[in-house]
Formats: structure tokens, sequence, C-alpha cells
């Protein structure tokens, strides 16, 4: 698969190029490379698309500092999502102004694409992991069932819009120049509702809520988008429906720490344990498991569990399971523990503070006299 080219090289500015910069460049070659201009040339279609694909990075303060920082693979779900020249003229027409209109249309009217909507979902780490399928909720506007999504009220249709004659565009001349625009008083419909109906509002369309199941890739993270093709608003005029985005939110997992496809855990052990070696139970999402701490393991010390964290969706292989140990030291000793400790420090030629008065001892002391104090004075 051939690797892509840096975003700044396509529109040819500097990596500190500003918001203007970029746009002025795009503008100039998505106009050099569309379609209509070059007919059969497929290496200037797909210039276009990827300097479209470029411009919707750039543009984006948030995708920007992401491709900066990691470059290509920084973008999730990277790629473009534009079907064609008309999509990307409708994402950034006001880029181009008039020069959207000009081109793509061969005189026609082109039907508008449908609005995107978005819903949201959270996974538990475990499902992440394993890969699901969700029921997503979410609302879109269907065709008004009333006037049938025309807009007007039974018993009557919507006019030809006068001032553009029907046609939903304008042509505006100044000299040999000659400019056609979305008409101002039918935005592109090319009729009026002049008597609207009751239920919609003369919008045509009505709020309608919609479930549908998702299968949710193994390995995905939060902030990972799916695109539910033609789930999206209907379009007026017939065009074809947009998509609905499904946005996706991991859980914080209480025992788990999760670093790209790698997971981390951290694992108490005693200080006896850590010098003698022993076998604990560590905690993977498959449940517990035995993991063996050699004889010296030190505090922090991590141990690794091959292929035990997550997939990746975008490629093949998996993560693993990291296991950090740490000397767990208790906050209270039993009398036993103390004298045995007490008695390791003396071996290890160890200086340890003197043993502390509790505040019963301390107590005792004050309101019982020391016997060996009786018998002096005595």
């Amino acid at each position: 698969m051939a690797e892509k080219r840096d975003y700044y090289e396509l529109l040819g500015v500097a990596r500190d190029a500003s918001d203007k910069q970029i746009a002025d460049a795009y503008r100039k070659l998505a106009i050099k490379f569309h379609p209509d201009k070059n007919p059969g040339d497929q290496e200037a279609v797909k210039r276009f698309k990827e300097c479209a694909e470029a411009f919707e990075v750039l543009s984006d303060p948030d995708k920007r500092a992401r491709y900066d920082r990691y470059g290509h693979a920084g973008l999730e779900g990277g790629g473009s999502q534009f079907r064609d020249a008309g999509d990307i003229f409708e994402a950034f027409g006001d880029i181009f102004g008039d020069f959207g209109d000009l081109f793509g249309r061969g005189g026609r009217r082109r039907p508008r694409r449908g609005g995107d909507v978005r819903c949201d979902v959270t996974l538990e780490l475990v499902e992440a992991a394993r890969g699901v399928t969700k029921t997503v909720q979410f609302e879109r506007h269907e065709s008004c069932t009333t006037c049938r999504g025309s807009g007007a009220k039974p018993g009557t249709q919507p006019e030809a819009c006068t001032y553009c004659g029907g046609r939903g565009q304008v042509i505006q001349s100044s000299g040999f120049i000659r400019l056609q625009t979305t008409c101002p008083a039918c935005r592109g419909q090319g009729t009026v509702v002049r008597t609207p109906c009751g239920n919609c509002s003369g919008a045509g369309v009505v709020p309608q809520p919609v479930s549908r199941e998702v299968r949710i890739p193994a390995g995905v993270d939060s902030d990972t988008r799916l695109r539910l093709e033609g789930e999206g608003e209907a379009a007026p005029g017939g065009g074809a429906r947009g998509d609905c985005y499904v946005f996706i939110t991991v859980r914080e997992h209480p025992l788990f720490q999760r670093e790209g496809q790698h997971l981390i855990t951290r694992v108490p052990i005693t200080y006896a344990q850590a010098a003698l070696g022993a076998t604990v139970q560590v905690p993977t999402l498959d449940g517990p498991e035995e993991l063996v701490i050699p004889h010296g393991t030190a505090s922090h010390e991590v141990f690794k569990k091959r292929g035990r964290g997550l997939p990746d969706p975008r490629r093949r292989g998996v993560g693993d399971l990291l296991i950090e140990v740490y000397i767990d030291v208790p906050k209270q000793l039993s009398p036993r523990q103390e004298e045995l400790l007490r008695e390791l420090a003396e071996l290890e030629h160890t200086h340890v503070s003197t043993h502390r008065k509790t505040f019963f001892e301390k107590l005792r002391d004050l309101f019982i006299p020391d016997d060996s104090a009786k018998a002096t004075e005595e």
C-alpha cells in the first residue's frame, strides 16, 4: 500500500503556515485539479481528493495538532470521507465562493446531500477489548407524512420560485465574467411554499427517533468514530442521505490503565515475597492468573504477559499486559512481626528507630508507678 504524502507538501505550504495561507493554497490546487477541468485524467482526480483530505485536516486546529505531533498515525480512521467532487465543494463551499456552483453541475442543479447526525456510545474496557454489538439511538428528520415531504399544506403545492424561474440558481454577469450562484430566495430548491404544512411548518420533514445496531470492532479507544453510511438526514430534492457518526467513549477501569494497545496494572507484594520469591495472583481481562515473582525482585519492577493486551482494529497484532509490582509496607505490625523485623535489622546491622510507645502505654506509665522506682524509694 502506497505511503501517504505529507499534507503540507501536498498543499505546498510551510508547517507554520497560517489558516489563510492553507486555504488559499488549497483553493488554487482544487480548481487546478478539478475533474471537470481534467476530464478522463485519473491522476488529477487523485490529486484533487488528496488536496481535499489535506485541507480537511490542516484547517481543523485539533486535527492539525494531532497530525503535527503524530503524523498520519494520529488521525483516527484516516482517509478521506468524500465520495466525489460535489461533496468536497459542499464541505468547503466558503473557501471556493461561487466556484462550487460552476463546477460539477453541467448547468443542472445537483441534488444536495443530507446532513450528518451524531450519536454516542460508552463501552466497558472488556467490551472494547473483545468487540461488541451495541444498539445506538439517535434522532434524524424524516419526510412529513402529512404533506408527503412537499412542505405545503395538503391541497396546495409548492410554487416555482419567481426569482430564479424555478432553476434554483441565478446567473450574475459582469463584463466577460459570468457567475452562477444559488438562488437566495428559494435556497436552491427552485420552489417556494406559500401555504406551509401545519405538521412540519413547511420544512417537509419532522424529527424521528431511530435505533440501529452497530458492530464495534475489537480494540477501539475513546474518540474512535464509526460511520453508519446513509443513516443521516434525508436530503431535500431527492439527494443522498447523510451519514450517522458514532463517537465511542471507553470507561476507565479500576485495575487497568491503557496505553495504546497495551494494558498496565499495579500489583502489591510483601517484602518477604520480593526477597524470597513467590507465586502471586494477578488480574487479566480473562480473570486472575498466576505470576512467578523471582527472589530479589525490586519494587516497581515490571513483568510482561505477551499478547494479553488489546488488539489493534486497523492492523494485525495484540498488545501486552505489563504488570508493575511494588512492595506494600504495612501500616500496622503485630508484636511478633515487629520482633522478627527488628531481629532482621540487627542481622543486617541496620539502624532502625526505637520502639515507639503507644498512647495507652504512655497513659499506663503516667498513672502506674514503675516497680523499680518503688524499690529505690524504700
